[in-house]
């Protein structure tokens, strides 16, 4: 089966063809570096990094560019606020951006371009608009005309009219209609900026992605992803400046995740539910948070509570548990049934059902529930007096296999911590008390298989590692 992902841009599922046969050209916004993600961020980087995963699985290379916006309103404020200059500051929060995704399993891109070492190309890419009378000039500043562009609004599925509707002409601003917007601002004084033919300062926000795009993937790319909250109008203004440049299309694909909310409300720093992704990844697994950010299927809306994210830290470790027992389990492998090529064929059957839900536009919750079946499945197996290696070892490479699809990758799983041993033994003995004997069993061979042995006392559990 072909890659089906909804096109934003159409609004109808598309099966997937290539510019190049084989390649996959990827473009996703990327922060503003001014101050630590939160969980809303987090979400678009898991996302398009499974995406980025899936094709790579299905045999694509894929040139994957994520920017970063280093230079804006908001980090010249933050930067006076803090008595750092603006690129001490970006160097901090970048450097604290890829130590969050990484935690979350997140890979690098191939290029992690920013703003303030691509100025000549935006600089040069705002100059062609000017001269092709999409653009103009006015006391240093430049504004693009969306009314120039025949096509403004078909992204975000609204009409010049309607868009009109609500655009103000803020203090300060110069140009003609309140739709144009800025593709270059002129310097404050003491403001860091750059020398251009219209005079001292830095690139408007929109401009930006528009000319890094271009310069490390080519006048069209595949897929333009981000945040659903970028649909208008950073990427409506992207497709126009970028289409007006090079009269071709921009992006074939247009990818967006829904929201994030915290226990049903939206979330945002006056309900005081503000939650960063960096004090999540000290109280939480993060690779339990990842599973739990794939666990809703991308488009949708997802709902964070700390129960939520719990319930997939449980069935995550279902999942592990199945594969430290089948680890164990080979210990004692007899070889001696022959039914072995039956069950082979069932484990391959769990590969298909997952790439028919990933080619169904990325349905990773659907996907997640073969996993939870193929888990199921290898306990079954397990069950019985005696077992194959081959198919203990073919139900494990399966898991390891497409668990990493997901981003979690069995085979480089740290050594637990000694607070994690505490938690677990405290699960299990909530388990026990609960005579959920199953989980408590569970725990025990997930804690046995990782040679932490469990002595039941008089005083409590105590542990040590074999």
């Amino acid at each position: 089966m072909s890659i089906k992902l909804f096109n934003t841009l159409t609004r109808e599922k598309e099966d997937f063809k290539p510019i190049e046969p084989g390649k996959l050209k990827m473009y996703v916004c990327g922060p503003t570096v001014y101050n630590y993600i939160h969980i809303g961020n987090a979400r678009p980087a898991i996302v398009f990094d499974t995406v980025r995963r899936y094709f790579e699985y299905k045999g694509y290379e894929v040139d994957y560019v994520l920017n970063f916006t280093d230079v804006d309103d908001k980090i010249i404020q933050a930067a006076e606020e803090s008595g750092e200059d603006v690129r001490t500051l970006a160097d901090r929060f970048i450097d604290a951006y890829l130590a969050d995704v990484q935690a979350l399993g997140v890979k690098k891109a191939t290029h992690h371009p920013r703003v303030t070492e691509t100025m000549d190309d935006i600089i040069a890419f705002i100059e062609g608009l000017v001269d092709k009378g999409y653009a103009y000039e006015v006391e240093g500043d430049v504004y693009f005309k969306p009314r120039s562009f025949e096509g403004y609004g078909k992204l975000s599925h609204q009409s010049i009219d309607e868009l009109r509707v609500g655009a103000r002409i803020q203090v300060g601003e110069k140009k003609e209609d309140p739709l144009d917007f800025a593709l270059w601002k002129q310097a404050k004084d003491g403001e860091v900026a750059w020398d251009s033919p219209w005079g001292v300062g830095r690139p408007g926000w929109h401009i930006e992605c528009s000319a890094m795009a271009k310069k490390y993937l080519g006048e069209t790319i595949d897929i333009h992803a981000g945040g659903q909250d970028l649909t208008f109008p950073h990427h409506e203004n992207e497709i126009a400046q970028s289409e007006s440049m090079n009269d071709k299309p921009f992006a074939n694909y247009w990818m967006h995740n829904g929201y994030i909310n915290i226990d049903n409300e939206k979330m945002s720093k006056s309900l005081g539910n503000f939650v960063l992704t960096k004090d999540l990844i000290k109280k939480h697994d993060p690779e339990a948070l990842r599973f739990f950010m794939l666990s809703v299927h991308y488009r949708n809306p997802i709902n964070f509570t700390e129960e939520l994210l719990g319930s997939a830290k449980n069935s995550l470790e279902r999942i592990k548990t199945a594969y430290h027992n089948l680890e164990h389990r080979k210990q004692t492998s007899m070889n001696l049934v022959d039914n072995q090529e039956e069950w082979l064929k069932k484990i391959k059957q769990f590969t298909l059902d997952f790439e028919k839900e990933m080619d169904d536009d990325f349905n990773t919750a659907n996907a997640i529930s073969v996993l939870f079946d193929l888990a199921k499945e290898a306990n079954i197996y397990l069950d019985q007096e005696q077992t194959h290696t081959s198919v203990l070892e073919a139900f494990q490479e399966t898991i390891v296999t497409l668990l990493g699809i997901l981003g979690i990758d069995l085979e480089e799983e740290q050594e637990l911590l000694d607070e994690e041993i505490e938690t677990l033994i405290e699960e299990r003995n909530e388990a026990r008390k609960n005579k959920d004997y199953q989980r408590a069993d569970e725990i025990r061979d997930l804690l046995k298989d990782r040679s932490i042995i469990l002595e039941d006392t008089a005083q409590g559990v105590r542990w040590k590692r074999g």
